[in-house]
């Protein structure tokens, strides 16, 4: 090696050097696969690493990532998940850990690969629910038209890794006027026996009119090492309406890296609850584009920290049209030396007269080594809005439990109980009531308190 390549090599920070893996990564996946991508695919895929490899990975100077440890990530050897992990897997053992939602329609993803989709076959005339790979083949001009359509992934170095590396997971299109009746339940296990990093990349197409309740639950198979990252692009038309929950409990130990892009048209709704207590390090960046006037958007989040583990929900909502409400609400429970971070960004733009916007975070520390980092934001460039936003950090009320002790309950239990009491605010939002009541149940059992 020459002395000017032990120069570059010596002053090229770590963060910068641990992407060439997945530079490697992806040359190894063009040779095998890239004679059967179509152009619009090679040209995205082949952009995305170009400039991951000139912005590299995040480092302890990006502002964006600033409170977002990413060096165990890249100290960690990886090994890139492929469809022979779907083989491996006792699929019917594992969902026994999800949430069982009566008569829904069943998707299972593992290791970023569609293996089993259950209860289909009456939907309605012109919904498609399949694998990504296959709709790339058999519906590929309708998937192209949405091909990071409004997504820029430019600044977003995890996005960018997984637009370069996913090779399955999700399509689903409703046609105009499509209401499902019941449930879509989207189940993405991953697996471990090694440090392994997948891609699952998921598409979801909501036409004019059309209506449906959309789960994530997000599962290890057992305690080792995953990385997932994750991208989901939601494309709501002309009063499209989606109730969307995602659940996280992932393996203690893993990394968890999501991008979530929601495009909202006139009218069109979005409803979405987020509740994550699984992962080592979790990052959650969500993005929501009010782009047609009287749309609407709700996002809640319930998080549970404790350990040493950190979960990091970063948010923009972006009111580009006029009179278009949005609502959030996010809300922490840290335990032990748990760290939360929230970063919830409101942009108002200066055409969207008559924004109403509310953002509000409120976080629970149940023990004085636990953090909170909290940034809520407004950028408003327009005049007659109506925006709100807030945060609060606090410890159980001495009052609250004096009182429930007064009544007989010991210190632990009145604890438990103001705790639940914290959290199920968020679960009680829950329309889906399957899943309402089994976290109802969960919550209890983690407080050890009785049902009733």
């Amino acid at each position: 090696m020459s002395s000017t390549t032990k120069s570059v090599s010596t002053t090229t920070p770590p963060h910068r050097q641990a992407v060439q893996p997945y530079v490697d990564a992806f040359t190894t996946l063009e040779r095998s696969q890239g004679a059967v991508w179509r152009p619009a695919v090679r040209y995205l895929k082949k952009a995305a690493i170009a400039r991951l490899s000139a912005i590299g990975f995040p480092g302890p100077r990006d502002e964006e990532f600033r409170f977002t440890p990413t060096a165990p990530l890249w100290q960690t050897n990886f090994q890139m998940a492929d469809a022979a992990c779907v083989d491996h897997v006792d699929v019917d053992s594992a969902l026994s850990q999800a949430v069982s939602i009566p008569d829904a329609v069943q998707v299972v993803v593992i290791d970023g690969f569609c293996a089993r989709i259950m209860g289909h076959a009456d939907l309605p005339k012109g919904m498609i629910i399949t694998s990504l790979a296959k709709a790339m083949v058999e519906h590929a001009d309708l998937v192209e038209g949405y091909l990071n359509k409004h997504l820029k992934t430019d600044r977003m170095p995890f996005a960018l890794l997984n637009t370069a590396l996913f090779e399955d997971g999700v399509f689903i299109y409703l046609p105009d006027q499509c209401v499902v009746e019941r449930p879509i339940h989207l189940i993405f296990l991953s697996t471990a026996d090694q440090p392994r990093a997948h891609f699952p990349r998921q598409w979801f197409v909501a036409k004019e009119g059309s209506q449906a309740t959309l789960l994530e639950t997000h599962l290890s198979v057992d305690e080792g090492i995953p990385f997932t990252n994750g991208v989901s692009e939601y494309h709501l038309e002309p009063g499209a309406y989606i109730d969307h929950y995602q659940v996280q409990r992932t393996s203690r130990n893993g990394f968890h890296f999501t991008t979530q892009h929601v495009h909202l048209a006139q009218k069109s709704q979005w409803r979405s609850h987020l509740l994550h207590w699984g992962g080592r390090l979790v990052r959650n960046d969500v993005i929501a584009v009010l782009d047609g006037e009287y749309a609407e958007c709700t996002i809640n989040g319930l998080v549970h920290v404790d350990g040493q583990r950190l979960i990091d929900h970063h948010t923009a909502i972006d009111h580009a049209q006029p009179n278009c409400p949005s609502h959030e609400l996010f809300k922490h429970v840290v335990d032990g030396e748990g760290q939360a971070v929230f970063n919830g960004k409101i942009f108002v733009r200066q055409d969207a007269q008559k924004t109403d916007a509310k953002q509000t975070n409120q976080t629970l520390l149940l023990s004085p080594d636990g953090r909170v980092l909290t940034k809520p934001q407004l950028e408003i460039f327009a005049d007659d809005v109506k925006c709100t936003h807030g945060a609060t950090v606090g410890q159980l009320e001495e009052d609250a439990l004096f009182y429930l002790r007064s009544r007989g309950l010991g210190q632990q239990q009145a604890q438990a109980l103001l705790t639940f009491a914290f959290a199920n605010d968020i679960i009680h939002r829950i329309h889906l009531t399957a899943l309402r009541e089994a976290l109802e149940h969960q919550l209890l059992a983690v407080h050890h308190l009785p049902e009733e």
